[in-house]
């Protein structure tokens, strides 16, 4: 009898640490979110309330405006991609930066269940028709980089060209295009860390529960402002991946959306295949792939396919995020490219 009732006892105890694990809130030592009040807002017909900050043009303005889509999903607009696309607009375009719903400077919506590549893209739809531009020049960073594929096959007459950067995979992925081996002579190499590294580290009892009631019941188990530290904790190393020398990694900084990232990335099985309306597309394209980019070459491959009009640029000694190491190579890439899409080549 005795034993019996230690036994209850020990297992008593563990329930309540494990119920501990995964159902008191956590604290994250990591930056804040530091708003730039130098930000305008959109509230867009979808319902997303977005953050944006829009750079004029130098000059007399080129005739298509360039509007950047980072990564993630929840990435958001950080001072380095400021300064950064600032010189594009000191170049003559008129250049539009804003965080994605549920990152950065836009608001996060209740629903999470809400947070699809097809919002996103409706959103970006709107974004488009806010500039009042004929046509568009979209600029992505590898999550980016799909959005702007994606808009394209629905939208070809709305955009006068794409720059695809670290490209993740096109949506639905074809995982089968990883296994294709990259051609010697472009000297591709594997970064030093993996993403799924980065997430047995940070991941805990707490995050995965908040993961599995996400994903399965559409619920919020972790309040945004805990989720988002959590992301940001997270951010620290994943982008360890990002990068061909961790000399280059630059401080974490708050704003990572953690919903828009999880359920972003869960709607990808289920988003429309937009490859039957990319065939043969005459958008130009500047593909931008870093010599470590943790992207595998095949998914590349399939970009490249699917835009006749492609320019294919390897840059060394850069990862992921090629502006976060080869900075004067990506933006000279990207400037002469733009003429060429502009009219003015």
């Amino acid at each position: 009898m005795l034993m019996r009732r230690k036994l209850l006892f020990l297992l008593t105890f563990l329930l309540l640490v494990c119920l501990g694990l995964i159902f008191i809130p956590r604290q994250y030592t990591v930056p804040a979110f530091k708003a730039d009040p130098s930000f305008q807002y959109w509230d867009l017909p979808t319902g997303s309330h977005i953050g944006y900050l829009h750079i004029p043009a130098k000059g007399k303005a080129k005739p298509y405006p360039v509007i950047f889509l980072q990564g993630g999903p929840g990435g958001f607009v950080t001072p380095s991609i400021i300064s950064l696309f600032s010189q594009v607009a000191n170049s003559g375009y008129e250049v539009f930066l804003y965080d994605q719903v549920g990152s950065g400077h836009s608001a996060r919506l209740t629903d999470i269940r809400a947070y699809t590549a097809t919002r996103h893209k409706e959103d970006l739809n709107a974004i488009v028709g806010k500039t009042g531009a004929e046509k568009v020049i979209l600029i992505g960073q590898s999550w980016g980089a799909i959005l702007a594929t994606l808009y394209t096959a629905d939208y070809p007459d709305r955009v006068a060209g794409i720059v695809l950067s670290g490209p993740g995979p096109l949506i639905p992925v074809n995982h089968s295009l990883a296994q294709i081996p990259a051609p010697d002579s472009l000297h591709l190499k594997p970064p030093a860390f993996s993403n799924a590294e980065a997430n047995r580290k940070v991941n805990n009892w707490r995050s995965k529960a908040a993961a599995f009631f996400a994903l399965n019941f559409g619920a919020k188990l972790m309040p945004d402002r805990e989720a988002d530290a959590f992301q940001t904790m997270l951010n620290i190393e994943l982008n360890k991946s990002t990068v061909a020398d961790q000399r280059h990694l630059r401080p974490a900084l708050g704003g990572g959306g953690y919903y828009a990232q999880l359920m972003t990335v869960n709607s990808f099985w289920q988003t429309p295949d937009p490859r039957q309306k990319l065939q043969h597309c005459a958008v130009p394209l500047l593909l931008l792939k870093g010599q470590y980019d943790n992207q595998p070459w095949g998914y590349a491959t399939e970009y490249l396919g699917l835009f006749p009009d492609h320019r294919l640029q390897v840059i060394p000694n850069a990862g992921h995020v090629i502006q976060a190491e080869q900075r004067a190579a990506y933006l000279s890439a990207v400037l002469a490219f733009l003429p060429v899409v502009s009219g003015n080549n």
